[in-house]
């Protein structure tokens, strides 16, 4: 059991380092940040949605911006499309589960503004169909994914898609990834970097 623990570890550890390395994937990352620091700046929202582990992980980021991540600063508009349990019981039963994130961005969605869809395989129908309806209303659309970024690949201005096929590991580097973004976009709009 012992040496099943640091196998897991070392995993994780290799998943990080493929990120360190990857050129392509820091420079997106930067660019994730910069897009959020943009709509904070217009005054505009960053919207995340996932399901499952990732729905935990859109609230998890979403509560760092909303609330705070590093400093004792304003609050910025961010929220997890799931979290209104009543709505997405309603939506599910009048319209379907795959137009629960789709009909939230409709409503609240804004140009200018941001969506973080989280789906370990890309291929979430409700996941693509929130990307459609942010595509539609003129938001940048940032996608979080495993290694081949599934059919979301093609549909976000900015692809996340961890070095990765093994769904913990990817869902622990996009938690990594949320959080640099969170203390870039601190830094930026409360001048600490």
């Amino acid at each position: 059991m012992r040496q099943h623990i640091k196998d897991t570890i070392a995993a994780s550890i290799r998943v990080k380092e493929q990120i360190l390395a990857s050129e392509h994937l820091t420079s997106e990352i930067e660019a994730a940040a910069s897009a959020f620091v943009a709509a904070f700046r217009s005054d505009g929202k960053v919207l995340f949605c996932g399901n499952g582990g990732s729905a935990a992980d859109a609230q998890h980021l979403a509560a760092e911006l909303s609330g705070r991540f590093y400093l004792n600063r304003r609050a910025l508009f961010a929220e997890a499309l799931h979290v209104n349990s009543s709505y997405l019981t309603a939506v599910g039963n009048d319209y379907g589960f795959d137009a629960v994130y789709a009909r939230m961005i409709e409503a609240a969605g804004r140009p200018g503004d941001v969506l973080v869809a989280i789906s370990t395989s890309g291929n979430s129908p409700n996941i693509l169909n929130a990307v459609a309806q942010a595509r539609k209303t003129g938001m940048t659309i940032i996608g979080m994914t495993g290694a081949s970024g599934g059919q979301l690949r093609d549909s976000c201005d900015i692809l996340l898609n961890v070095p990765s096929t093994d769904t913990p590991r990817i869902q622990e580097s996009h938690i990594l990834i949320g959080h640099i973004i969170c203390e870039l976009v601190e830094g930026e709009l409360f001048s600490t970097i």
